[in-house]
């Protein structure tokens, strides 16, 4: 039986999961090594396909918030597959006033070879960012009460 038809290791995912704790700058070499190089990411704002597209998202990422960590709360693993229920808690400079805010979320993980194929999060969008910024903050969390 080979790797991939065992499913992914214990020790793959939680290297995956300490490279972000916190994610850095300094630690994305490392976290492109558990990319496979045809890599799929998507989550609510963006879509990559290759290592290198999802990694110049990451660059772009670390130059914008200040800090970024998460915290890793449930791990269901089948196979191949693996889903990871997060909080994420980012400061950005020109979001409140540079504050630490927090955000839950989940990644979709499909991996081959160790490696992670397909990368998909979900989170709320509106809790993020949207909710954060003044005007279309308010008018947001008005419409979400309403409902």
């Amino acid at each position: 039986m080979t790797a991939s038809s065992a499913g992914v290791s214990a020790e793959a995912i939680a290297h995956f999961r300490s490279l972000f704790q916190p994610l850095t700058h300094d630690g994305l070499t490392a976290l492109a090594e558990c990319y496979s190089d045809d890599v799929e990411f998507t989550d609510p704002l963006h879509h990559h396909v290759g290592r290198r597209a999802v990694m110049a998202y990451y660059r772009e990422l670390m130059a914008e918030v200040s800090h970024c960590h998460f915290d890793f709360h449930q791990q269901h693993t089948q196979a191949e597959r693996c889903f990871l229920e997060w909080t994420m808690h980012y400061a950005h400079p020109k979001v409140r006033s540079g504050r630490t805010l927090s955000v839950a979320g989940c990644s979709h993980l499909t991996w081959h070879d160790q490696r992670v194929c397909r990368h998909r999060d979900y989170y709320d969008v509106g809790e993020m960012l949207y909710e954060q910024l003044p005007l279309i903050g308010w008018a947001v969390r008005r419409i979400k009460q309403r409902l």
